[in-house]
């Protein structure tokens, strides 16, 4: 079974109504902890990576350790599946590569050089996605576009302005473009930091946009919940360095900042203040799982997950750190991280309704998605 297209994902989620988790990856923790879930609850699957995670992993490495998950879990309907794509030459790549799925995120000009990408009109979207479909296909390989822009910071690089996705552009997009499946901007946020207060997200576009072109999967982006008790564990925490200035006077250095220790050694008192009211990370929301699941029920099919993931593993971490300081082994800490991204999974796997379909997929080849897409 295992290595499948998105399309093949998407399409069978179609017909059962449920969505799809996409889990975003960095490292041999996350991989195993996501496939351990998808295993266990026979759950579809798609992994996906960002450039910048390239960047850290390096290409041939992340796509060496995502084919051998799908070598050890056989099982497991998976997706393997370049996450925001800012160019035709690096989807190329990874299709080269072996990923059965590559999202080109026409939506934003990542060749500027400003950290806040401008959008690209929409002439210009439908003629980059276009390259990338065409090219695509020929190999089999399935494409998601986006049309819209959402808030928040992906991969160090944010939208200049959020634009809601129109409903009638998207019929005209994907019949220009020939996607897959279309990332719709209805309000969630992508990063850590997406809201101050519990966000709305616009399901009746949603709804306006499945009913416009009903064949073809929706994607959420940014979609991760950002629990609380994990936001508010990670600020009780208490990172601090030590150490002495160029004439030998002792410091410590919390959050970036010296506090230096007065000559009776007795600590600043601006040191305490800080320890007991400033935080690690600021106050934040995320996407709650009841919107996520109405995006469902009118027909988003893959739902974004990276933030969840790092906060599992960090906090996870700081566990062991906190209640083991002598630990230095990273096996020590980083099988409990692993173990925190499973459970995370698991209980994404049920809120989306995909658990015990893994059973209903009947694999294609890429040779034969693209002797399908030859015909249509």
């Amino acid at each position: 079974m295992a290595l499948v297209t998105l399309k093949q994902i998407l399409d069978e989620a179609e017909k059962g109504g449920y969505g799809v988790g996409a889990f975003n990856v960095n490292n041999m923790e996350q991989i195993q902890g996501i496939f351990n879930a998808a295993q266990e609850l026979e759950s579809p699957l798609i992994i996906q990576a960002s450039f910048n995670a390239v960047k850290y992993a390096g290409l041939k490495f992340l796509q060496a350790l995502m084919k051998a998950a799908v070598e050890t879990y056989p099982d497991v309907p998976v997706a393997l599946h370049l996450d925001h794509g800012p160019d035709f030459d690096r989807c190329k790549t990874c299709i080269e590569l072996g990923f059965t799925s590559v999202m080109i995120d026409g939506s934003l000009d990542y060749s500027s050089k400003e950290k806040k990408k401008p959008a690209r009109s929409f002439e210009e979207n439908v003629r980059v996605t276009k390259e990338v479909v065409d090219y695509a296909h020929s190999f089999g390989v399935s494409v998601e576009g986006e049309l819209g822009t959402l808030g928040g910071v992906e991969d160090d690089a944010a939208a200049a302005k959020v634009m809601f996705t129109d409903p009638d552009q998207a019929v005209e997009f994907v019949k220009q473009t020939g996607v897959d499946c279309l990332a719709v901007a209805i309000g969630t946020s992508h990063g850590a930091y997406k809201f101050k207060e519990k966000p709305i997200i616009d399901i009746d576009r949603v709804k306006t946009i499945h009913s416009k072109i009903p064949e073809i999967p929706l994607v959420m982006h940014g979609s991760s919940s950002v629990p609380a008790e994990l936001t508010d564990k990670l600020n009780n925490y208490i990172v601090v360095s030590k150490g002495k200035d160029d004439q030998g006077g002792p410091f410590i250095d919390f959050l970036g900042k010296k506090y230096f220790i007065d000559r009776d050694y007795s600590i600043a008192k601006d040191l305490v203040y800080d320890l007991f009211f400033k935080n690690r990370l600021k106050k934040t929301m995320g996407v709650p799982i009841e919107s996520i699941q109405m995006g469902i029920m009118n027909g988003v099919r893959k739902i974004n997950v990276d933030t969840d993931g790092r906060l599992m593993i960090t906090t996870a971490v700081l566990d062991v750190l906190h209640a083991k300081p002598e630990k230095f082994d990273p096996r020590d800490y980083l099988t409990p991280a692993r173990d925190a991204v499973y459970n995370m999974v698991k209980g994404k796997i049920l809120a989306f309704g995909s658990a015990g379909h893994a059973k209903d997929y009947k694999p294609k080849t890429l040779a034969q998605m693209k002797k399908f897409y030859e015909s249509t």
